[in-house]
Parts: C-alpha cells; sequence; structure tokens
C-alpha cells in the first residue's frame, strides 16, 4: 500500500514528476540496514476507512484489521542505501550490486514517509478460519494440519497452541504417505561409507466386493509402516574390493474395520489384525579381477521375528534365520563371454502355537543349493546370441503356510497348507541381440519347469465374516511349466524421431491335473513413438513420446480364473532440461491412461468387483545437486 499527499498537484503531464508516494506497508526495525520488518500490513487488502482527518487508517485485510498513523510520518529511507539486485535476469547466479540510480531514488521517495505506527487490531482473538483440516493417520487425534486463506498452514501436535509452518495461502493440507529419507557418508581414497534411514507410510481404503455395509460410506482400511536403517561400506586392500551391506527393517501393516453385530462395540472402527516384522540383514563380499577373470564371493545371513497382534491373529508369530554362501565368475575369452554362479542357502522357521488358529508348535529346516551359468558369442560387433540355463528355488512363505483369516481386499478367506514343501525350478533360455548404430533389437524365449508349484485354489466352501461372506481359498502344490518369449526394438528412424516395439507372452501349465496355470498374463504389445531435439532455445533439450498398449484377451483360463475383455491404453510422456546458473534442472510429464479408458486387468485382484486406475498423471522435477 503506497500514499500520496500532493495526489491532486500538476496535470496528467506533470504528475508523475510532481506526485510524490510513501510506503504504508511496514515499518522497519533498523533503518540502517537493507531489511527487517517490525510490523507490517497483511496482503490481500479489502477495504480502507480513514479517521482524524485522514491521519488514522484503518485497514481490512485476509489478516484481520489493523490501524495505520501517520500523523507523524518517519524517514526510513536510509535503508535504500543498503539494498541490492541482480540486473542480470538472464542468469541468476550474477552477484548483485546496489540499486542503480532510478530505483535508488524511488526507493528513497518511498521511504521517507513510512507510518509512526501500525498497529493490528485482532491479536488475541481466535478468528481464523481452516479451509481444511488433515489428519495423521498414523495419530489422528494428535497430529493435525489445518490450512487458511492466506494466513499459513498451522500445525498441532498435542500442545494447546498450534505451530505456523508455511505462510502465505495455506489452502488444502494433507499428510503425504512417503515420510522422507536422510543419510550421511564418508568417502576416502581406499573406501567409503554410507548410512541412511528411510521412513515410508499411509494409509490406503480397501476395495471391497459387496461394497460397503448397508448404512455405511466406507469400507475397511489398511495401514502401513516402514522403518528401514542401511549401513553399506567398500574397502580396498590388495587386489580386492571388499563390500559389506546390513539393514534393520521394521515393518507394520494393520487393518481396520467397523466391528460386526456380536463383536466388541457394533458400528466402531477397530483394530482387526496388526501384523509386525522385523528383518536383519547383513551381507559381505569380495570383488575379484584377474586378467580376463571377475567375479564376486561372498556370505549372508537373514534373520526375521513376525509378531502377530490384533484380535485376529492370521498368522503365528514365527522367527526365521538363513545363511548363504555364493559365487559368481565372469569370463572374457576373445568373442565368447561365460559367466557361472552357485549358492548354498540354509533356512530354519519356528512358528508358536496358536490356540485361535489351531496351530501347534512348528519348525522347519531347508537346505538347498542353486546355480546358473550363461554363454554369449558375438558374430560381429552388431550380432550376437546368448543362451543360459540355471537351477533355484523359492521356500513357502509364512502365510501360504499357516495363514488362517480373511483377506477382505481380494474378497477371499485364506487357509494355509503346513505340508507345503520348497518350490524348485530349472530353467533355459535363449536370445538374439542386435546393435546397430540405428537399429537395437533383443528376442529371447525361455522355458522353466517348477517342481511343486504353490498355488491358492478355492475348495468350494464359504466362511462368514462380519456382513461379508468369503469364499475360502487353500494353498496346494502340483508341477507346472512356464513358457514364453519377449521381443524388444528400438529403431532411430530420424535424427529427432525414435520408434519402439516390445511384446511378451507366458503360457502356463499344471502337468499333473494337465490343465492351464491361473493368474498367467495374456499377451501384450506396445508400439510407441518418441520425439526429442536438443537447443530448443527454451531449453537445452526437449522431448515428447506416445505409447499405445493393447493386452489381449487371456483364453488359456485355468479353473479359477475369471476372464477380462481386451483392452487398448494411451500412455504419454514429455520432458525438458533448463540449465538455470550452474544446475541442470529436468523436468517429467507422465500419463498412463491419457483417454481415461474403463479397464480391467487380467491380473487384478479386484477385477471382479472394481476397475482397474483410470487417468495417472506424475510430475516429477528434479536435479543434481
Amino acid at each position: 500500500m503506497i500514499r500520496s499527499t500532493n495526489g491532486g498537484v500538476g496535470t496528467s503531464t506533470t504528475a508523475k514528476t510532481t506526485v510524490s508516494w510513501q510506503d504504508m506497508t511496514a515499518i522497519l526495525s533498523d533503518p540502517t540496514k537493507a531489511w527487517g520488518v517490525q510490523s507490517g500490513i497483511h496482503p490481500d487488502l479489502h477495504a480502507i476507512a480513514f479517521a482524524l482527518s485522514g491521519n488514522k487508517a484503518f485497514i481490512g485485510s485476509d489478516g484481520g484489521v489493523v490501524r495505520i498513523d501517520v500523523s507523524s510520518p518517519q524517514d526510513q529511507s536510509a535503508s535504500c542505501t543498503h539494498r541490492v539486485w541482480n540486473y542480470d535476469s538472464g542468469d541468476p547466479s550474477t552477484p548483485p550490486v546496489p540499486l542503480q540510480a532510478p530505483d535508488l531514488a524511488d526507493c528513497q521517495e518511498l521511504l521517507n514517509g513510512v507510518p509512526t505506527s501500525i498497529s493490528p487490531l485482532n491479536d488475541g482473538l481466535r478468528d481464523l478460519q481452516f479451509q481444511s483440516v488433515s489428519f495423521n493417520p498414523q495419530n489422528p487425534g494428535g497430529d493435525l494440519l489445518g490450512g487458511t486463506q492466506d494466513n499459513g498452514t498451522w500445525s498441532f501436535t498435542g500442545s494447546p497452541s498450534w505451530l505456523e509452518t508455511v505462510g502465505g495461502d495455506g489452502g488444502q493440507s494433507g499428510f503425504d504417505a512417503v515420510n522422507g529419507e536422510a543419510a550421511l557418508g564418508v568417502r576416502g581414497a581406499d573406501g567409503r561409507a554410507t548410512l541412511r534411514y528411510a521412513r515410508h507410510g499411509g494409509e490406503y481404503e480397501l476395495q471391497e466386493a459387496a461394497g460397503p455395509e448397508p448404512g455405511q460410506q466406507d469400507g475397511p482400511r489398511r495401514r502401513l509402516g516402514d522403518n528401514r536403517v542401511q549401513l553399506g561400506g567398500d574397502l580396498l586392500l590388495g587386489g580386492l574390493r571388499f563390500e559389506c551391506k546390513a539393514q534393520w527393517q521394521n515393518h507394520s501393516m494393520i487393518e481396520i474395520a467397523r466391528e460386526p453385530v456380536g463383536a466388541g462395540t457394533p458400528g466402531i472402527e477397530a483394530e482387526q489384525f496388526h501384523l509386525v516384522l522385523d528383518t536383519y540383514a547383513l551381507d559381505l563380499l569380495a570383488h575379484h579381477t584377474a586378467g580376463p577373470l571377475r567375479g564376486t564371493l561372498g556370505v549372508s545371513g537373514l534373520a526375521q521375528t513376525n509378531d502377530t497382534q490384533g484380535p485376529i491373529p492370521v498368522v503365528p508369530d514365527a522367527r526365521m534365520h538363513s545363511g548363504a554362501a555364493f559365487a559368481f565368475e565372469e569370463l572374457e575369452h576373445g568373442r565368447w563371454s561365460f559367466v557361472a554362479g552357485a549358492r548354498v542357502d540354509r533356512r530354519h522357521l519356528e512358528t508358536d502355537a496358536d490356540a485361535i488358529l489351531g496351530l501347534p508348535a512348528d519348525s522347519r529346516e531347508d537346505l538347498e543349493a542353486s546355480a546358473d551359468g550363461g554363454v554369449l558369442y558375438r558374430l560381429s560387433d552388431a550380432l550376437a546370441l546368448n543362451a543360459n540355463a540355471g537351477r533355484g528355488w523359492r521356500a513357502p512363505s509364512l502365510f501360504e503356510l499357516y495363514a488362517n483369516g480373511p483377506h477382505l481386499g481380494e474378497a477371499r478367506y485364506e487357509l494355509g497348507n503346513p505340508d507345503l514343501e520348497p518350490e524348485r525350478s530349472f530353467e533355459a533360455e535363449a536370445g538374439v541381440r542386435v546393435r546397430r548404430p540405428r537399429v537395437k533389437l533383443d528376442l529371447s524365449g525361455f522355458v522353466n519347469r517348477i517342481d511343486r508349484y504353490i498355488e491358492a485354489a478355492p475348495i468350494g466352501e464359504t466362511r462368514v465374516v462380519g456382513a461379508d461372506t468369503l469364499s475360502v481359498y487353500e494353498y496346494t502344490q502340483a508341477d507346472a511349466r512356464l513358457t514364453g518369449g519377449a521381443l524388444w526394438a528400438e529403431i532411430e528412424a530420424a535424427a529427432p524421431l525414435t520408434l519402439r516395439a516390445q511384446a511378451d507372452y507366458v503360457s502356463g501349465q499344471n502337468l499333473a491335473l494337465d490343465r492351464p496355470l491361473s493368474w498367467v498374463p495374456p499377451l501384450r504389445a506396445a508400439l510407441g513413438v518418441e520425439c526429442h531435439r536438443e537447443n530448443l532455445g527454451w531449453a537445452e533439450r526437449g522431448t515428447l513420446g506416445l505409447e499405445i498398449e493393447h493386452v489381449s484377451e487371456q483364453t488359456r483360463l485355468g479353473p479359477f480364473d475369471t476372464a477380462t475383455d481386451p483392452y487398448t491404453l494411451l500412455h504419454l510422456e514429455a520432458g525438458m532440461e533448463r540449465r538455470f546458473g550452474s544446475r541442470t534442472f529436468q523436468l517429467d510429464l507422465r500419463v498412463r491412461n491419457l483417454a481415461d479408458r474403463t479397464y480391467r486387468s487380467f491380473l487384478s485382484r479386484y477385477k471382479g468387483f472394481a476397475p482397474d486406475p483410470g487417468r495417472n498423471v506424475v510430475l516429477r522435477l528434479s536435479t543434481v545437486l
């Protein structure tokens, strides 16, 4: 706000040189310094009224009402000689310099008659009105955020007073599921070490097959929390590079739903189950290079504790310990490249007895080996053939072994099978790779034989959980085979234009029952085009791309599959690089399902009662610090 006491002097032609203006916005705490506001007016002014022949004014704004006294104006223009400005708008890194003569004169005119005092008249009044209030899902009663119109965003953490966390327009507020991370690292001539902490958490609404119960607007919610501490480092010693990776992870999953009739307080939200998993992992590696041979030797250890809390146990309390030793080697010989690896694992799992689940105490011991070998032959610089074969294994999960409870988000009741044995697989793969200046292509095919393949199958029974009637699924095993292939190609059609294509297909067969496996993805193909240019004037680089993705109908249905229609989606990607000062910033836009088409993925667990997500927009700004 500025004020003139001679606004009527002169004509329209001479007014700009004869009319003077004074700044009424603020009073400086020390006029011998460039900045420092002692008192001021809130922005976004709406009304003004004068009193005492104009020596006092009452200003109404988004911040309330203030009284301005201009009966004895102050000269604070000395501050102007201490102010600086960057006059090179094209380079923000240019050091600022003192105000140039025209700007210095304007500043001195505006500050030679600031108000005697600026007094807020609504101090102490609880007159802020929140536009929105949000709560932390992990502490809904003690961690709140409230957004206001031009009066900031305020935080409540349990004390009587609120803290202003952000100034200006508060608007809508909310808690992000990603809480953030911090890292600390040191680096020396022979090694380095890093320490990292990350926390992620959030609350998510779950879909229900039958929808919310009568008279309710919402369904169950799942609350997730994840804390991780990671320590890593490496050290050069002689001809070896030693590497250490250690991690502690605490993961919690809570499902909240309204109490059904006959349990607790009907209609009141309560915790249904609460799982806490603590994991401790350690890997020690030694990397070596000797001429054409290079590789890694290592050992690893893992310890897990599963604590089942809440009224529904779902799985029993359990402890798991495992250890492994492994080696991986690579050899280059002319046109040939060879790779080979081997690993031995020992795993011990023990569970406590649980009367609610009807399970006795149990323990399991697994000793398994896995190995892999591959070869690549370069027919020329542009063409290479590769083949790979390997044996692997997978232990049944705690849920596959001992689950006994509802999975409301998938509208089913799951029963584990303590008699499950580890899966064992043998896979062979072959492919061809083309790398030419304007053409890149990868084509591969595989066959994977899995002994004792684990899958969940309905047993023709139902269980009633609250208002939901859920089909019962039990985990079973049978030998199976997976076969498939993949194609990827990229063609530089012109200097600014790149074409891409990809496709993949998998076929699964239950060998024991001679029928298709359930939950095997159908044929998928995608075609894309990207236009990219350098030195655009407004950006160092810009890209714009479109992709058409088509997913076919799955015609090889397993006995537990539900068919879905084929669908085609359109995706968009755009990006630009722009240099500001000494840093380059990257702005990326990704839009999946640009046309916002309604479809159901064959692999979706919710396809029986909910479509897949519609248009999804991601905007990301990044730079290297």
